[in-house]
């Protein structure tokens, strides 16, 4: 016969299950997190889905309603040509031969960005160019400018006031000017006319794009993606391209790359490189660069030259002339070229601590470098732009 258990032992002993079950799940949840990669990313700030991207828009244009501050005619004969069109189109006919001094009127180049998926009648950013001598495009007026694609379809008509961010002023050959003043944008200045086709997984499957090359990467991020959706998901076709199965029903498949775009991806580490900008003396690493031990000698080379005037005049009785002749005076310095031990470093922070004791400008790191890395003590790629 079965004893039944006071209601006070009862109630304990379900409040110490409780804590127990409480304390197993986050032991649990501590083991997923530990066990997650320490630089994780979202697999869409790694990836795109090809066939989702931008479409670049082009037009030209009249702007008229400028302040005296539009093309000068006679130097620009597109603009009155233009418009000469559009007043016919209008119904308006100019007598040829017309010489038509305007001041107000300016021609524009008018460019856009067409989004994805973007339907007739959404409303999309543009911006305005002068393409000809206007002084100023503050004030005016965009007429309907046709926005084409690169296949020549109009995609987007474009008109409205434009937003100029700067401001400037002139008076007897003197001029202030704040910022750019021949262009700017029109929020909401184009209205979309026609929809660009994206067969989102039409054929069955889905193609998500690397944003750069790396077969490791690439590995991990379908080792991801079937382990969140399952074995034989996704499969990668080289270093940049993973094909994925797409769900059969359409009305699935939003939610479905919903999920595949949040998945934690931890990127393999980057190629070691070094850019260096050699017009402005930049020189950027990534952390994966390293250095061995090396010796260098590098000294600045400094050349003066002075040149004075020097007058030659005769006596007064030689009946000679005055000449003026250059005297030149030439020094040739070169400093700091002791030869300086820099050490192999395992660490960004000691690379830089190694270049540092060279003393040496930017300017001069970059030659320091190429030559490091033409005798190997640069373990890096160089790359110069």
């Amino acid at each position: 016969m079965m004893k039944t258990l006071p209601l006070a032992l009862l109630q304990r002993l379900q409040k110490i299950q409780a804590a127990v079950t409480t304390a197993f799940r986050l032991c649990l949840l501590v083991l997923a997190v530990s066990g997650l990669p320490s630089h994780a990313e979202r697999l869409k700030d790694l990836a795109s889905i090809q066939g989702v991207r931008d479409n670049p828009l082009i037009g030209y244009g009249l702007m008229v309603g400028l302040d005296g501050s539009g093309d000068q005619t006679m130097q620009t004969p597109f603009t009155t040509q233009s418009l000469n069109n559009m007043l016919g189109q209008l119904g308006i006919t100019v007598p040829p031969g017309t010489n038509m001094q305007l001041k107000n009127v300016a021609a524009v180049m008018v460019t856009a960005t067409l989004p994805p998926f973007a339907r007739p009648g959404q409303s999309i950013d543009i911006t305005v160019s002068s393409m000809g001598n206007a002084k100023s495009l503050r004030g005016g007026t965009l007429l309907m400018t046709p926005l084409k694609g690169a296949d020549g379809q109009v995609y987007a008509l474009a008109q409205g006031n434009m937003v100029v961010g700067g401001a400037g002023a002139s008076a007897n050959g003197s001029q202030v000017k704040v910022n750019q003043l021949v262009s700017g944008r029109i929020p909401s200045g184009a209205i979309v006319e026609r929809a660009v086709a994206s067969p989102l997984g039409g054929d069955g499957t889905f193609m998500v794009e690397l944003n750069t090359t790396d077969f490791g990467t690439v590995q991990k991020a379908v080792d991801a993606i079937n382990l969140n959706l399952g074995a034989g998901t996704a499969k990668a076709l080289d270093a940049r391209v993973i094909q994925v199965n797409a769900p059969v029903r359409p009305e699935d498949r939003v939610s479905f790359l919903a999920r595949i775009e949040n998945i934690d991806v931890a990127p393999a580490q980057a190629v070691a490189k070094v850019v260096i900008n050699a017009r402005t003396g930049s020189v950027v690493m990534n952390q994966a660069v390293r250095i061995l031990d090396c010796a260098v000698a590098h000294g600045n080379l400094t050349v003066v030259i002075n040149t004075d005037p020097v007058i030659s005049q005769p006596n007064l009785l030689a009946g000679g002339s005055t000449v003026l002749t250059q005297r030149s005076q030439i020094e040739l310095n070169q400093a700091g070229a002791a030869l300086q031990v820099v050490r192999g470093g395992a660490s960004l922070a000691e690379v830089i601590k190694g270049l540092n004791t060279l003393g040496a400008n930017p300017q001069d790191l970059l030659s320091i470098l190429q030559a490091m890395k033409a005798v190997g003590a640069l373990r890096a790629e160089l790359e110069i732009i």
